[in-house]
């Protein structure tokens, strides 16, 4: 195992041991109904058990853990729905965010053009994962650019990272067509399109499942 601890004590310790959760998820390391133990986690990060425990509350919130008192955290075993419901919301905020962008990205698309170039080059290489990081680096960069804190503070809250790579492995195996599939949102910046908005939710919604293929109870 790797020596996390150094890079730890540089930042707060609840969001980087969230993060070393979340990659650990991402990763295979914790499959789902695994048990994630707060002191196992402690002791391998030398880190007190409390930021480990706020930690895996962050992650609760996100749906990908379920706890309980006295008992350790495990890993969800995720449904078709959750993964729609996750959508269904990101959806929305990201067509909030790039109808309060328009302006500010229209005078520069450069930083979408960077991460649709840097996608491109992933798709050559069949390389998922940094396809993966840079298709969310292009929609945090539509987010960020909307300049309103409590979008940005909820839209990161959804633990994009884990259900975009989640849904990409299940629906989206596509890599050059998951990079040419931004070229449009890239356009529509370009030539300040009010419908902006409406075309990233769409483009957001195709990710995930369709409402049709849903089990219904």
């Amino acid at each position: 195992m790797a020596d996390h601890s150094t890079s730890l004590k540089r930042a707060p310790l609840r969001e980087q041991i969230a993060k070393h959760l979340l990659e650990g998820v991402i990763s295979g390391r914790w499959k789902p109904g695994d048990r994630i133990v707060e002191r196992q986690v402690a002791a391998e990060l030398d880190v007190s058990q409390l930021p480990v425990r706020e930690a895996l509350r962050e992650l609760a919130a996100m749906r990908l853990v379920t706890s309980a008192p006295n008992k350790a955290a495990r890993v969800r075993q995720l449904q078709l729905k959750d993964v729609f419901e996750f959508y269904s919301v990101r959806a929305a905020l990201e067509e909030l965010a790039a109808t309060q962008a328009l302006a500010r990205l229209a005078s520069d698309v450069s930083p979408l053009e960077a991460c649709h170039s840097a996608m491109s080059d992933d798709a050559s290489k069949y390389d998922l994962t940094a396809q993966i990081r840079d298709a969310i680096n292009f929609h945090r960069t539509i987010v960020r650019a909307a300049d309103n804190k409590l979008l940005l503070d909820l839209w990161e809250s959804l633990g994009v990272e884990v259900w975009t790579t989640l849904s990409l492995r299940l629906f989206r195996v596509d890599l050059r067509a998951n990079a040419d599939d931004h070229e449009p949102i890239i356009e529509a910046f370009r030539r300040q399109d009010p419908n902006v908005g409406r075309l990233v939710r769409e483009h957001v919604l195709s990710y995930g499942p369709s409402e049709e293929i849903l089990p219904r109870f």
